[in-house]
């Protein structure tokens, strides 16, 4: 039987794998983490909102069903087109068929000594990477009596308008304005300072204006202070220069910008500025009609020659399409030579009381887009047994501004 090589287990691998099921073909499903991360959801995580647990679920349980399937816990190394093999830091893997979907990273645009000083947010060693510095960040400032460190500790700094900096800034902010602040005694944690820096002139750039107004608004309400145009020049332990102004500040999250994994030098590919594989139309690359690229590592064009976004839904349609094309391939059956992207809308969420929604022919925002976001959310949670408790979880917390995950764990890494 034909081996069909998977590399990736985020949304567009998970689904083309599962598209696999039944097709007379051995899937491997290669991974370096053992679970299935729903990144959307990633934030909640990195402010306390929600434990690891309720957005991850483990691969081997998720395919466990499918007995045409298996599981590697493994990292790529390179990739031998011609030889069509996988290098793996532990083995190397043949294959007949390989989808790529091995996902981004943090992008510093240059400056890649930021990175541990402003972590980014991709993984749920990030997220808890992040909930410790928060926390930690509250639980100093009660320790000191010299007020100017007070305020730098008291300070955090959010880089990047995006989806992720948005709901970054909106969670921080409700988790110092309302859940923590009875909980200290030297100190006020509604005092905290949020600020969300953006170097382009509105937020969320990729919707109507209205919507990006509206975001920038909701946040401020918040107590958010939203600075347009001013892109951060400088980043070090204990400060950063925000158009021409150094801030002290104690913890910097980064969320400005995302690169491809290196696929482009595994597969010898062209790559646009970002990284990303330039595909064909079937999502193959041009050395090899058996090799595929997906998600956020494949730059692909819809009808009109606009780029599709890095988001999960069109990593989903990816991950079927080329599942489709490979079981037709191996059926002898005519199949679609082209995938088409079906853009069902965007989402954001702003604080607990608020989002909105960009569909094809409408918006939404406010409460009614808030709730609309949380159901959708739930709904597409891969993997976790019971949605139903994590909607009783964020039910309870929405009603008591409690998080109940705001566990200090770990230990922060020092030079």
């Amino acid at each position: 039987m034909p081996r069909i090589v998977i590399l990736g287990a985020g949304f567009g691998g998970l689904f083309a794998a599962k598209k696999l099921a039944g097709v007379a073909a051995d899937v491997t499903v290669i991974d370096r983490h053992n679970y299935h991360l729903f990144q959307p959801l990633l934030y909640q995580v990195a402010t306390a909102g929600l434990p690891p647990s309720d957005i991850a679920w483990p691969i081997r349980s998720i395919l466990s069903r499918q007995k045409n399937t298996s599981v590697l816990l493994d990292e790529v190394t390179d990739i031998n087109v011609g030889g069509h093999e996988v290098l793996l830091r532990n083995a190397s893997v043949t294959f007949d068929y390989l989808i790529v979907a091995t996902g981004s990273t943090h992008s510093y645009f240059g400056h890649q000594d930021w990175e541990t000083i402003a972590p980014g947010l991709k993984s749920i060693d990030d997220a808890t990477h992040i909930r410790r510095r928060i926390l930690t960040a509250f639980e100093q400032a009660e320790m000191t009596n010299d007020y100017v460190e007070k305020q730098r500790l008291l300070r955090f700094v959010i880089v990047g308008g995006g989806p992720t900096g948005v709901e970054l800034a909106g969670a921080i902010a409700e988790l110092a304005h309302h859940t923590l602040a009875a909980d200290f005694r030297n100190i006020d944690p509604r005092s905290a300072t949020i600020t969300l820096v953006e170097a382009g002139p509105r937020l969320l750039p990729y919707l109507h204006e209205s919507l990006s107004d509206y975001a920038r608004q909701s946040l401020e309400r918040l107590g958010v202070e939203v600075r347009l145009g001013t892109p951060v020049t400088h980043c070090d332990a204990e400060r950063v220069t925000i158009g021409g102004e150094d801030i002290a500040v104690a913890t910097v999250i980064w969320a400005a910008g995302v690169a491809a994994s290196p696929v482009g030098e595994w597969l010898d590919e062209e790559t646009d500025e970002a990284g990303r594989v330039i595909v064909r139309p079937d999502l193959s690359i041009k050395k090899d009609s058996r090799i595929f690229v997906i998600g956020d590592v494949a730059a692909v064009m819809n009808e009109k020659g606009e780029p599709v976004p890095g988001i999960a839904p069109a990593a989903k349609q990816q991950g079927r399409f080329v599942a489709d094309l490979i079981a037709s391939r191996i059926a002898g059956r005519p199949a679609s030579q082209a995938f088409r992207y079906r853009h069902a809308g965007y989402l954001a969420t702003i604080g607990r009381k608020s989002a909105i929604i960009e569909f094809p022919r409408y918006k939404l925002k406010g409460r009614l887009a808030w709730w609309i976001w949380g159901i959708a959310h739930i709904y597409f949670l891969v993997g976790v047994p019971s949605p139903l408790v994590v909607s009783i979880r964020w039910l309870w917390e929405y009603i008591t501004y409690g998080r109940g995950a705001r566990l200090i764990t770990g230990v922060e890494q020092t030079d």
